[in-house]
């Protein structure tokens, strides 16, 4: 896989083209800029020294304001962090890293449960995104959140946090309290 995080600090060489880019947030500030993938697979890591993908650390490197104790803590979690794999029933999640990830997608929500974002221990995988529910179903704001979302919803985003989970169950309610996360902006298959 070629490294492309020199890239990332060119804003003219931000691509459209591939099956996703990749936003990384530091709670709800966006660091750096839109990771194009065009692989079948990317690594997410926290150092440079962990291989080629997309580095944390590099990005991080970019934020204009000081970076809260936090922000800092979950980082030095991430380590090796996530493989991102597309295939042909969808895109993988695979957790190299020793803490757990936390993934929110439309497509692994079930209308019958009130599971909004999974926990993947290390070492597991999840597959985060089904392109062929998302091509069939119909998907509406769970009522049990009290009817519609305050904002638009997108079916082809993928939220995944490092370390801290978010949603009902949890301290944090929304993922922009999160110290260290992922935005996966999938490009719809046709």
């Amino acid at each position: 896989m070629e490294d492309v995080s020199q890239d990332l600090l060119d804003p003219d060489t931000t691509s459209t083209t591939g099956w996703c880019q990749l936003a990384y947030w530091e709670l709800s500030q966006r660091v750096g800029n839109l990771f194009p993938v065009e692989n079948s697979a990317v690594n997410v890591f926290s150092e440079q020294a962990r291989g080629n993908g997309m580095c944390l650390s590099t990005l991080a490197m970019q934020r204009i304001s000081a970076t809260p104790d936090a922000v800092l803590k979950a980082r030095q979690k991430i380590g090796l962090g996530v493989t991102l794999s597309r295939e042909a029933d969808g895109v993988w999640l695979y957790n190299r890293s020793s803490a757990p990830v936390f993934v929110h997608s439309p497509t692994l929500n079930d209308i019958d449960t009130r599971t909004l974002v999974y926990r993947v221990p290390p070492g597991h995988c999840l597959r985060a995104f089904d392109h062929n529910k998302a091509a069939t179903e119909t998907f509406a704001w769970p009522s049990y959140l009290g009817g519609s979302p305050a904002g638009p919803v997108d079916i082809y985003s993928v939220r995944i946090s490092f370390a801290k989970g978010w949603g009902p169950k949890y301290q944090r309610q929304e993922v922009t309290a999160c110290p260290c996360w992922l935005e996966v902006h999938l490009r719809p298959c046709r």
